[in-house]
Formats: C-alpha cells, structure tokens, sequence
C-alpha cells in the first residue's frame, strides 16, 4: 500500500472540493439545514397546538366555563362555531377533524343534578378517525376535565359523559394519508432532480450551446422535455396506486381533477429545477442544490405526518410550500373525496405551477454568461 499516493488523492480531493465553491458552499448548507429543520420539527414536541372546533349550543355560564377550561390547557387553538350552524355540513365543507358540541341544557343539567341524581348530559365528540394523533390528545384532555368536574359536582358520580361521533364512513388509516403525499414527493424528487441534472450537464457540456444551431426552439425543447417529465409522474402514480390498492387493499378515486393535479405538479417543479438550475453552475453540486431544496419541503409539507404534529410556526411555514397544496389535493381527491376542498388546493397548484414554470422557461438560457 503506497501511503504517498493515497495522500496525494486525499489532497487532490480537498483541493477539488475547494475549488468547486458550489459543491463546498451545499455540503456544508445541508447538514445546517438538516438540523435547523429536525430541531425546529422534534424540539417542539409537547409544545404543539391541536386544532378544536367547539359549538356551545347552550351558551350559559357553566358552558363558558367549561370552554375557558380547554383553554386554560394550552393545548388546542379553539375555533368557535356559532350556534346556528350545521355542524355536520361544517365538518365536510371544512375538513374539520375534531369538534366538541356542547348541547342546550348543559348548565341547568348541572344544575338540576345536585337534586336529582340521575340527572346526565353528554358532551358530542365529532372526530376524524383518520387523524389518530389529534383524537387521542383530545380524547384524553377532554375525558380528564369531565372526570375533574364529575368528581367535584358529585364526588364522581358521572353527570358529565362523551358521546363520540364519527365524522366519516370509511375508516381512514395513516397509509390513506400517506400514499397521496408519497406520489407528490416522488414527482417532486423527480422533476427538480431531472431539470437541474439536465440543465446543469448540458450546460457542461456545450450541448445548450449547440442547440442554437439547430432548428428547434427553445420553446420545444423545454416542452419535450416537460412531455418526458408528464411521462415519469404518470408512470409513478400508477405504480404507487396499484401497490397501494393491491398489498393494502385501498379505496383510490382517480377523477379528472386528480390528473389536472399531478399534471400541474410536474409543470411546478420542472419550473422550479430550472430555477434552481439556472444558478448551479456545476454538474457536481447539482444533486445536493436539488436535495437542499426538495427534503426540508418533503417534512415541512405534511407528507409523512400531519402537520399539527409540528410547532405552530411550522404550520404556518407549510401552508406557503408548493408540495403541501399538491399533498392536500390529492388526498382530498382521491381518498377522503372532499370535492370543494380538493378544487381549492388544485387551483393554488396550478397557479404555482403557472408561476415557476413562466418564470423557468424564461430565465432558462442556451447561451453562456
């Protein structure tokens, strides 16, 4: 084993790796970002918000202070929901996960209970049952503040219960959340690594150059180019459709509005790869400008977990991602079949999609600066 050349190599190596001041500046940046971004998610754990719908039907003194004790928790960011709404009808145009209904006659219940011993009322949990993690927490919060109150009405006797509501037929599990959010990652991974590797290596390469020679346009070529993109984010849906059909046995609704969507995302990163592409100079540092962008969108847009498991400020980092539209579209369109909420988030797609890709195409060059 010659020591001298292995140490020549070593050296060579650093002094490459200096030298590409792209490669140097991303392979530093990414692990940052890594535990900026895992910090941020993880050191908030115990700290997060849930998000609660109450409905006071009764709207009493006993109800307002059943409500400022949920509160009082510093659990759940309550959202009030007046008196005279349909809560059922709520529930679906919204997409409402949990909600507590406290009915008309709560108070005087209390009240009459101390004279009456088989006085009772219940409190009506509405919940998702495909979003475990919130209905646990509150579930759990909920049962131990009537248990708190039953034990100082009555000495425990039960005056207070919970009558828990199903808020959707089917039986949601977490791999209906996951595969939607799986198909857009995975066009995402694949247009913003495929245009950045593209452009970057034809750019190397001279070929960009020698396209102005050719009779084809710029124009062309960037639309067959996105033609092969469409192609991969097809055949990645099928696959991931049909294994989610056939090892987990799934409901999946593929409708018009479904395609439009994956259609537009390919468009979206395509048109963000050539953003990202047109200010990576080299080939070398393609893959880890690609990544720096795509992971930390991957955790922060809600496609492994759902997003009120993350810190408050998080969520609200999310909603201004790309990835968490397209995630929240697809579900809504081919799982949990919310039509109106579905249209909502494909329409913020296709305007970012409209976006990036506009501004892609044109800042997209064959010649050299």
């Amino acid at each position: 084993m010659n020591l001298k050349i292995i140490w020549m190599d070593f050296i060579y190596s650093i002094k490459g790796w200096y030298r590409s001041r792209g490669g140097m500046f991303w392979s530093l940046a990414f692990p940052v970002i890594l535990i900026l971004l895992f910090g941020a998610i993880f050191s908030g754990v115990g700290n997060s918000k849930y998000t609660l719908y109450v409905q006071d039907l009764d709207q009493s003194q006993i109800s307002e202070g059943f409500n400022a004790t949920l509160n009082a928790t510093k659990l759940f960011n309550i959202n009030v929901v007046k008196p005279d709404v349909n809560i059922t009808q709520l529930i679906k145009d919204k997409n409402i996960k949990a909600v507590i209904v406290i009915p008309k006659g709560f108070g005087q219940t209390i009240i009459n209970s101390k004279i009456n011993p088989s006085a009772k009322v219940n409190l009506s949990f509405y919940y998702d049952p495909s979003d475990q993690t919130t209905i646990q927490v509150v579930r759990s919060v909920v049962s131990s503040i009537l248990q708190q109150i039953n034990m100082n009405i009555s000495q425990g006797r039960t005056i207070i219960g919970l009558t828990e509501i199903k808020t959707i037929t089917e039986n949601f599990n977490f791999i209906d959340f996951f595969l939607p959010g799986m198909i857009g990652f995975t066009i995402m991974q694949g247009a913003i690594y495929g245009s950045i590797e593209r452009n970057t290596k034809y750019r190397k390469d001279g070929i960009l150059r020698k396209l102005l020679t050719t009779p084809i346009t710029r124009t062309e070529w960037i639309f067959a180019k996105m033609l092969f993109m469409m192609f991969l984010a097809a055949i990645t849906t099928i696959l991931i459709t049909i294994i989610g059909i056939l090892v987990f046995n799934m409901t999946v609704n593929i409708t018009p509005l479904v395609i439009i969507i994956i259609i537009a995302t390919s468009f979206l990163f395509s048109g963000m790869g050539m953003l990202i592409g047109r200010f990576v100079k080299e080939e070398e540092t393609a893959d880890t400008a690609a990544g720096a962008i795509s992971f930390p969108m991957m955790f922060l847009a809600g496609t492994f977990f759902p997003l009120e498991q993350m810190p408050q400020f998080l969520q609200v980092v999310a909603h201004a991602l790309p990835l968490f539209y397209v995630n929240e579209g697809l579900r809504n369109s081919m799982i949990y079949m919310n039509q109106n909420e579905a249209l909502i988030n494909g329409g913020v797609v296709i305007v970012f999609a409209a976006v990036f890709f506009i501004a892609g195409v044109i800042l997209t060059k064959w010649k050299e600066d």
